[in-house]
């Protein structure tokens, strides 16, 4: 951990919260914790005068931070990028070493996609210290909570913030974390961290949805730091996921950037680091930006696709919006898929998610449970594995090249959000030979085959049968 003296104040000339809305041009105070438009009620961004901020002239400027990998801010893969997050002094950052994520070509996924060979990469978040990507978002949230002096913080969850926030709590030992979680909403793997690291865990009757109206209602009334992804610092940290692809890559961009979609703040903050990146010329070619729903929770898919909802310039058309959420309501229409990091109908970032659409030339599509977990096994018998969500940007890949979209020739990095072991449950369901689990766990999400399985084979306890069964599988 890292942290330093409390700033006494905030310079809101250099850096302000502004409405995402430019039409509306609301603005906060650098330490507003409400995240909410004054004028509007919508959601912010963190705003920087980049004409009077130092900017580097090229990327590579940012590999000098290499040799000061002894030191706190450059050793993390999020404040390595500092001048692209300039918001806090240096001395309140909060870091525990973020960010420490490799960008690996995989021809063995490229093969099922259907992209050539060398042309397929896979960001691979499940490195970070809580086991996904919410670690590079969660040390910016904390830092800006520090800087407020916040000394509880809370969030809504189906698993992968909850134990992003429990870590950064127990690591820092600064604040008290509160995780609200719906009724079997959430995987075994991911409660174990948030109990184990002491979070206060109150679990509430309902879905992500109702966790995160409550949780909302809770930050408001008894003054509580809210670090779901409705807050725009953290935000600001998930843009560097976009900064150590560009770096992998030798400062090129690559054709695709494909990420799941649930809350839609990856979407959103890659769209944001793409459009700052290129407002500051670092970079000459933006890549296209596929977000990819499950189909069990695919509000922004048919938002897009099926109700030709936009960014429309800043002009999104909330009537439509207003009239499908009201549908969802009377309807009593739930979110259900396996791929449970994204097992969300209301995503907080709809708006800014249909920005990065507009600016990064996007598509939005869905993708079933049987595809993901097919895709799923796929990344982890190329060496990768990853939870059920991460790889519903494989399953969208291999729909894109089958739809034409994406060319053979493309570039594409595919985003695994977090670790295999987030929901082993699942994992060992698709590879059992028990047709039981199997049925228990995949087949009430609508998994009926386990087409890449690779079940334990039973033998007799004898040196002969064991012989025999390694000859024939292996």
């Amino acid at each position: 951990m890292h942290s330093g003296t409390m700033t006494s104040s905030f310079n809101d000339n250099l850096v302000f919260q502004r409405c995402v809305i430019p039409q509306c041009g609301g603005t906060n105070s650098l330490d507003d914790t409400s995240f909410c438009c004054p004028k509007c009620g919508g959601i912010m961004d963190v705003a920087y005068d980049w004409d009077r901020l130092p900017v580097p002239k090229s990327l590579k400027d940012f590999e000098a931070k290499w040799m000061l990998r002894h030191q706190p801010l450059p050793f993390s893969g999020v404040w390595r990028f500092y001048e692209l997050l300039p918001f806090a002094p240096p001395s309140s950052v909060l870091t525990i070493g973020e960010g420490q994520t490799l960008l690996r070509q995989s021809d063995h996924v490229a093969q099922y996609v259907g992209v050539n060979n060398g042309n397929l990469f896979l960001q691979y978040e499940g490195m970070n210290p809580s086991g996904s990507f919410k670690d590079n978002g969660m040390t910016a949230a904390f830092t800006h909570a520090h800087m407020t002096g916040a000394k509880r913080a809370a969030c809504a969850s189906t698993g992968n913030t909850s134990a992003s926030l429990a870590v950064y709590c127990s690591a820092t030992g600064l604040m008290r974390g509160i995780v609200f979680i719906g009724s079997g909403k959430i995987s075994y793997g991911k409660l174990a961290q948030a109990l184990d690291h002491g979070a206060l865990t109150i679990q509430i009757a309902g879905d992500f949805d109702d966790a995160m109206q409550r949780v909302q209602q809770i930050a408001k009334k008894m003054g509580i730091y809210l670090v779901n992804s409705i807050n725009p610092f953290r935000l600001e940290g998930q843009k560097t996921v976009m900064y150590r692809v560009l770096e992998a890559l030798r400062w090129e961009s690559p054709d695709w950037i494909v990420v799941p979609g649930g809350n839609l703040g990856n979407s959103s903050s890659f769209g944001k680091a793409f459009i700052e990146l290129k407002q500051l010329g670092l970079i000459s070619k933006v890549p296209r930006l596929a977000v990819i729903n499950a189909a069990g929770a695919n509000t922004f898919n048919l938002l897009t696709n099926m109700n030709s909802v936009s960014w429309n310039k800043g002009e999104p058309n909330k009537p439509v919006m207003n009239q499908f959420f009201t549908e969802m309501d009377t309807q009593n229409r739930r979110a259900s898929t396996i791929a449970s990091a994204i097992e969300i109908n209301r995503p907080v970032n709809l708006v800014k998610g249909l920005r990065a659409i507009e600016f990064c030339n996007g598509v939005v599509r869905e993708t079933n449970d049987q595809e993901i977990m097919d895709a799923k096994a796929k990344v982890g018998a190329g060496g990768m594995g990853c939870e059920p969500a991460s790889a519903a940007s494989v399953a969208g890949a291999k729909k894109l090249r089958a739809e034409g979209v994406i060319a053979p020739s493309d570039r594409v990095v595919c985003i695994l959000t977090a670790h295999q072991m987030k929901d082993s449950t699942a994992t060992v369901a698709y590879h059992s030979s028990d047709q039981k689990t199997f049925d228990e766990v995949l087949g009430v999400r609508g998994v009926r085959r386990a087409g890449f399985a690779n079940r334990a084979v039973q033998v007799p306890n004898s040196l002969e049968d064991i012989v025999k069964a390694i000859e024939v599988y292996a």
